[in-house]
């Protein structure tokens, strides 16, 4: 064998090796991108900005939900979205009842904004690392409903992001009451039997997140909201009304006298003294998100979060992007055998 067959063999086996880890690391990346979709932003004012939505919860279906704002916030408006589901291990589909596993957390180094819908989660310290390090950046965040008790840390007491527990002793109401305004306190409306309208706090209508917002329902209920902080300004407020339809009238008594906040803006000021804009919103199930007022109100949050009030369309286009029939809230409801890849765009 001479000098060049060797050489020859020596090439081809680095040729063969290289082959062999390239194919090795598009495998990976392929089963890592599979846990999580991403929507490319289109043509719009939100062009170059990247919104990571963090779903997981039992019961308001936020993982059919935030794929559905995501894709309008993509398609509609520019903005490049990546939504991230809690995955059972076992056979990668999207299980709202594993607390522990919220995958591709990473991308948050990456967003520009975080939009949480989250309940009762307690991710291991290597994925909680990520939203703590957002909820530190300065960057905006929009937390809807339950993300007022999105973490319940019970299985690692010991762990380094403990306080963020709703029920903290340390850090009194956790991340909801220091970072959102508010923890969890009540179901303020009858659930399942008192839905909410959405009164525009007359006061706030020139806020630019109310732009062309006009009307807003949900079957939902009302949440209990006692401590929103003194720079906290309520945009909306929940009126409970009777029954389950949008013609219900309000209840009378005191649950309407006076009326909960519903949505409201705030500043938070993290560990690293840098300061984020925070919009709050007890009402976001996915069935609530079926109200065009509600769609339109949390696109414009988007934009004015990220700084972008100026750019806030005459009357943003919230229409679906393809079908959305949204199961109705409840636990054990969601649906079964679902994976990300389903939630793409078609």
């Amino acid at each position: 064998m001479n000098r060049r067959t060797t050489l020859n063999q020596g090439n081809a086996m680095k040729y063969l090796t290289g082959l062999i880890v390239a194919l090795n690391l598009v495998g990976s990346a392929q089963m890592k991108a599979a846990d999580w979709v991403v929507y490319q932003g289109k043509e719009g004012p939100g062009q170059g900005k990247h919104i990571v939505f963090v779903t997981g919860d039992e019961e308001y279906r936020s993982e059919e939900g935030m794929p559905m704002l995501a894709k309008i916030l993509a398609v509609r408006h520019g903005f490049k979205c990546t939504v991230l589901f809690p995955i059972n291990p076992a056979d990668g589909t999207i299980d709202p009842n594993n607390q522990t596993n919220i995958v591709g957390l990473k991308a948050l180094e990456n967003a520009d904004m975080m939009v949480l819908f989250a309940r009762f989660r307690e991710p291991p310290d290597d994925q909680m690392k990520y939203i703590v390090d957002f909820v530190n950046s300065g960057k905006p965040i929009l937390g809807l409903r339950t993300s007022t008790h999105a973490f319940e840390i019970k299985r690692n007491k010991q762990s380094a992001y403990a306080k963020y527990d709703w029920r903290s002793k340390e850090w009194p109401g956790g991340f909801g009451q220091h970072v959102l305004g508010d923890t969890w306190i009540s179901h303020h409306g009858n659930h399942g039997k008192e839905s909410t309208r959405g009164i525009i706090n007359a006061a706030m209508k020139d806020h630019p997140i109310l732009k062309s917002v006009d009307d807003i329902w949900g079957p939902t209920d009302v949440y209990g909201i006692i401590h929103l902080p003194a720079d906290a300004k309520v945009l909306v407020l929940g009126q409970v009304l009777a029954g389950m339809n949008p013609s219900d009238k309000p209840v009378e008594g005191p649950k309407n006298n006076p009326m909960m906040p519903l949505i409201w803006v705030r500043n938070y000021t993290g560990e690293t003294g840098k300061t984020s804009r925070i919009i709050g919103s007890t009402i976001g199930a996915a069935s609530d998100l079926e109200s065009e007022g509600l769609r339109r109100l949390l696109v414009n949050a988007c934009y004015w979060g990220l700084g972008l009030q100026g750019k806030i369309p005459a009357k943003s286009n919230v229409d679906y992007v393809g079908e959305f029939k949204p199961t109705f809230f409840g636990f054990n409801k969601g649906k079964k055998g679902i994976k990300p890849a389903d939630h793409e765009l078609k």
